[in-house]
C-alpha cells in the first residue's frame, strides 16, 4: 500500500453514517475511502435484531452493517482496515489522516466514530468489566444461559437487551433509578409481559464484589437510602449495563465545538467549526441517535463534502 495516498474525501468509520457517507460521496463521483480498525456496521454489529430501520425488518445488526458497508463499495468507495492514530489540518486546507500502516490526505474529512457504551460508575465496574459486567447482551448473553442477569437502566437499549436476555436467562431483573422506564410504552409492556422478568424500582447498584468472579451486589433504595446485599453463588449471574452512550471524539476534539450533551456541535450540513471537517451519526450532539439517524447524518456529510470540494477548487 502506498505511505501517503490521495482522495476526494476521507471517511472514519464503517458503522451506517460512514457507510451511508461513503455511498453519497462514491455516487458523486468522489474517490473516497472508509478507514474503519474494526468491523463495519459500529455498534449496530453487536445487535442480534434490528427490527426500525425503514424498509428491512428483522436483520440483524451485524448483517444491516455489511450490507450498508458492501452498497457503498459497489458504488466506487474503497476500504482500508487500520487504526487511526491522528488527524491533521494543514495552512491549505488538506487533511491528513494518519493510521497504523499508511497516511492518506484529502480537502474533505468526513469523521463518524459513533458513541461507546457508558459506565454507571459503581464501585467494582471497572475491576469486573468482562468478568461478570457486561455492556452488550449479544456478545456476551450465552455466557449467562440459564442464569440471573441484572439489567441496569431504563431506557430503549436497555429494555431491547433486556428482552433479548430474556429469551437466554433464567431471571432478568431489570434495576431502574427512577420509579419508571424511560422506554417507549410498547417496548416496556413486550418486556415485561415476559415471565422471567422482574423490576427494582427506585433502585441503584452501589457496589459489586467477589473473587474471580462476581458473587454479591449491593443495591441502594433510592427513595429510602437504604442499602442491601444479596450474595450468590461466585459465577452465577451476570450484570449488563445500559445507560447511555459516549461519543468518541479523541480524534477530532481539536477542531470542533462541544455541546453540552458531550457530541459534536454541527450544523445542518453536518459542518463542524473547522472547514471541510464533517461529523456525522452519534457522535454528534442530536436528540436521537439511532441507525436511521446516522444513515441520513452520513448523506448530508457525503452531500455538503462534495459542494465543499467543488467550491474550494474554483
Amino acid at each position: 500500500m502506498d505511505t501517503n495516498t490521495a482522495y476526494d474525501v476521507l471517511i472514519i468509520g464503517a458503522g451506517p453514517a460512514g457507510s451511508s457517507a461513503a455511498l453519497y460521496a462514491a455516487r458523486a463521483s468522489l474517490r473516497a475511502l472508509i478507514i474503519e480498525q474494526g468491523m463495519p456496521g459500529g455498534q449496530i454489529a453487536t445487535s442480534d435484531m434490528v427490527d426500525n430501520y425503514p424498509g428491512i425488518p428483522d436483520v440483524s445488526g451485524a448483517e444491516l452493517g455489511q450490507k450498508m458497508l458492501d452498497h457503498a463499495e459497489s458504488a466506487g468507495a474503497e476500504v482500508a482496515y487500520a487504526m487511526v492514530l491522528g488527524i491533521e489540518h494543514a495552512g491549505d486546507g488538506m487533511f491528513t489522516v494518519k493510521t497504523d500502516s499508511s497516511t492518506y490526505t484529502a480537502p474533505a474529512l468526513i469523521v463518524a466514530t459513533g458513541a461507546t457504551p457508558r459506565m454507571v460508575g459503581f464501585e467494582g465496574e471497572q475491576t469486573y468489566r468482562g468478568r461478570g459486567i457486561s455492556y452488550c447482551a449479544t456478545c456476551d448473553g450465552m455466557f449467562y444461559r440459564n442464569k440471573r442477569v441484572f439489567v441496569v437502566g431504563g431506557g430503549n437499549s436497555a429494555c431491547e437487551e433486556g428482552l433479548y436476555l430474556s429469551r437466554i436467562a433464567s431471571d432478568v431483573v431489570m434495576v431502574v433509578r427512577r420509579d419508571e422506564f424511560r422506554a417507549p410504552r410498547g417496548r416496556v409492556e413486550s418486556l415485561l409481559a415476559q415471565d422471567n422478568v422482574s423490576v427494582k424500582y427506585s433502585t441503584s447498584i452501589v457496589r459489586v464484589e467477589g473473587d474471580r468472579l462476581l458473587s454479591t451486589v449491593t443495591f441502594r433504595d433510592n427513595a429510602t437510602g437504604e442499602e442491601y446485599t444479596e450474595t450468590y453463588p461466585e459465577g452465577s449471574f451476570g450484570i449488563f449495563v445500559f445507560a447511555g452512550n459516549d461519543p468518541v471524539l479523541d480524534l477530532v476534539r481539536p477542531f470542533v465545538d462541544i455541546a453540552p450533551d458531550g457530541g459534536v456541535v454541527t450544523d445542518g450540513d453536518m459542518a463542524t467549526r473547522t472547514p471541510g471537517l464533517f461529523c456525522a451519526g452519534d457522535m454528534r450532539s442530536k436528540r436521537l441517535r439511532q441507525v436511521v439517524t446516522a444513515a441520513a447524518d452520513g448523506a448530508i456529510a457525503a452531500t455538503a463534502a462534495y459542494s465543499y470540494i467543488v467550491e474550494q477548487s474554483h
